[in-house]
């Protein structure tokens, strides 16, 4: 398998694409076309499809399937696609990532095995786990370093992955004090590090930024808002990028302290992108006030998602 360090570097914006479902709770196709048209226009340099903030966990591996093919069909290379791949299984995840690239993925995030609270894997697994995933492909596999998993995953670790796993050589980092474990995986990997990336919602994207990101893997819903830090940063008007954040960070919080993974939803509905915001039961609506406040919080903004289906 060819190392990732010879192919496109992806940088920038990636966000997540929401599942967009009916109000019944069944996959909702066309709105799901909508809101992949929507985040291109909103500015995404790619996307990543079937993520936490894609409700991967209520979704069937049927579904799996048949929502990774219409992203990927719909998208048609107008800008790089991220599928997750997760799995405990390492056959599985292998299998998955195979499909994902069979499909036309530019690339693979993956978290390292667990199940539930308790079922974790040492080291030597996770390594081997992420060869045996690496082996299965060509494009390149991201780690999604996240505190869901339940597995601390240390910078020399990874360091050491990416140097020693041909395809290993993006990672998402959204841990506590993600900054300085970027700053540290950097200086320990080198040139084999080539997508060091934020995550959370951008809540920290500054820190990251200066740490040396250079992508970001945000929610869905304004992704014109998160390329006004990102191109500013890469022009290296750190001042300007810096004004942007600040400006977008109210919504950027609420995001991500208040509204989850439904904020997307809820804005791409506001804004006629999409006729539904479901999420699927058992995960709550939202509650009308918490609504409110992030629409009321996003329309300061004026971001593309409110003016785009109206």
């Amino acid at each position: 398998m060819s190392n990732a360090t010879e192919r496109n570097v992806y940088r920038g914006v990636f966000p997540v694409a929401p599942t967009i479902f009916n109000a019944d709770g069944s996959l909702d196709l066309d709105g799901q076309r909508r809101c992949l048209d929507f985040m291109i226009d909103a500015g995404s340099n790619g996307i990543c499809i079937l993520a936490n903030f894609s409700e991967q966990f209520v979704l069937s591996d049927e579904e799996r399937m048949v929502l990774m093919h219409v992203a990927l069909e719909h998208v048609a290379g107008r800008v790089p696609v991220i599928v997750t791949t997760s799995h405990f299984s390492s056959r599985i995840c292998a299998e998955r990532s195979r499909a994902a690239q069979d499909a036309g993925a530019a690339m693979v995030m993956v978290m390292p095995p667990y199940h539930g609270a308790t079922f974790r894997v040492a080291e030597r697994g996770i390594h081997e786990f992420f060869q045996v995933v690496s082996d299965a492909i060509d494009i390149p596999v991201m780690i999604q370093d996240a505190p869901v998993s339940g597995t601390v995953l240390s910078a020399p670790f990874l360091a050491r992955m990416a140097k020693e796993i041909g395809n290993v050589s993006y990672f998402k980092i959204e841990v506590p004090q993600a900054a300085a474990k970027l700053r540290e995986l950097i200086s320990l990997g080198g040139d084999t590090i080539v997508g060091p990336w934020d995550g959370e919602e951008a809540i920290t994207l500054m820190a990251d930024l200066d740490a040396g990101a250079t992508g970001a893997m945000t929610g869905g819903g304004f992704p014109d808002g998160i390329r006004q830090i990102m191109d500013a940063y890469a022009a290296g008007d750190t001042e300007l990028s810096a004004q942007n954040y600040e400006r977008w960070l109210p919504l950027i919080n609420y995001e991500n302290r208040q509204g989850g993974l439904a904020s997307a939803k809820v804005l791409m509905k506001e804004g006629g992108v999409i006729s539904s915001d479901a999420v699927r039961h058992p995960l709550p609506q939202m509650h009308p006030a918490t609504r409110e406040g992030l629409l009321r919080v996003a329309r300061r903004l004026d971001p593309l998602v409110l003016r785009w289906g109206r």
